[in-house]
C-alpha cells in the first residue's frame, strides 16, 4: 500500500498547520530567553518554570511533527535543526549560565566549569551518533538543565558540585546508554509513571523555592537513580 494513502496516516495537513508545529518548537527558544532573564535576576524558581515549559514542548513537539508529517509537507524547514538550536539553549546555555552564576561552585572554578558545560554540551549536540537506532542516548545527554535542578535542590559543598560537573562533562564522551523516557518501549509503563511522578515532584520543589521537604528530595533522587539504571537494562544493541 502507498504510505501516502495508508489509513494509519493522516492526510497531508495544510501548510499553515504544519508550520504551526515549527512555531510551537520555536516557542522553546522564547522560553530560553525568559529563563535567562530570570537567571540574570537570580530568580531561580522562575528560571526552572521556563526551562520546565521548554522541556514539555521538547517532549511533545516531535510527536506532533511525525503525526502531521511536517518534514514531508514543509521540506524547506528542518525540524531537526530547529530542535537542536532550541535544545542547546535550554539544555546547555541557560543552565550553564545559571550554574556559573549560582554561587554553588568554588568562585575560581565557576567560569571555567561554565565553559566546560557549554563546550561539551555543544559537542554532544553535534554528534551524529548521540542516539542509538533504538532511541537510547549515548553518554550523558547534555541534560544540564536537569543537572542544574539537582545542584540547586541539593546544594552540595562547592568542591563536590565542581566534581560532579567535571564527572558529567567527562561522561558526555563515555558510550553508556541513557533511556529516552518517552520513545523507549522497554519498561515504558514503569518509566512513564516514573516520569510523571518526577514532574509532579519537580513542580512541588519549584513551588517551594527549591527547598521542599526531605521526602520530596529523597524521592527525586531515587527517581534519578532509576532513570540512570534503566539504561543499563537495554535489550537491543545495534
Amino acid at each position: 500500500m502507498d504510505p501516502a494513502t495508508s489509513p494509519d496516516l493522516p492526510a497531508k495537513p495544510p501548510a499553515a498547520v504544519a508550520f504551526a508545529v515549527h512555531v510551537f518548537t520555536a516557542c522553546g527558544a522564547a522560553c530560553a530567553l525568559l529563563a535567562l532573564l530570570a537567571a540574570i535576576s537570580a530568580d531561580w524558581p522562575q528560571m526552572f518554570v521556563w526551562l520546565g515549559i521548554a522541556l514539555v514542548i521538547d517532549g511533545i513537539d516531535g510527536s506532533f511533527a511525525r503525526y502531521l508529517r511536517v518534514a514531508e509537507r514543509l521540506p524547506r524547514w528542518s525540524g531537526d535543526v530547529l530542535d537542536l538550536v532550541v535544545d542547546i539553549l535550554n539544555y546547555v546555555f541557560v543552565p550553564g549560565y545559571a550554574i556559573t552564576a549560582s554561587g554553588l561552585l568554588p568562585h575560581a572554578l565557576a567560569v571555567p566549569l561554565g565553559l566546560v558545560i557549554v563546550i561539551t554540551g555543544s559537542l554532544y549536540f553535534a554528534d551524529r551518533k548521540m542516539k542509538t537506532l533504538d532511541h537510547y542516548f549515548r553518554g550523558f545527554p547534555a541534560l544540564w538543565n536537569v543537572a542544574a535542578f539537582y545542584l540547586f535542590l541539593l546544594a552540595p559543598a562547592p568542591w563536590l558540585g565542581a566534581a560532579l560537573i567535571v564527572a558529567l562533562a567527562a561522561l558526555t564522551f563515555v558510550p553508556f546508554h541513557v533511556v529516552h523516557p518517552i520513545r523507549i518501549a522497554h519498561l515504558r509503563g514503569l518509566t512513564t509513571t516514573a516520569l510523571i511522578l518526577w514532574a509532579l515532584l519537580a513542580v512541588i520543589a519549584v513551588a517551594e523555592h527549591l527547598a521542599p521537604g526531605v521526602w520530596a528530595v529523597t524521592a527525586l533522587c531515587v527517581l534519578a537513580i532509576y532513570f540512570v539504571a534503566v539504561g543499563f537494562l537495554r535489550r537491543h544493541h545495534p
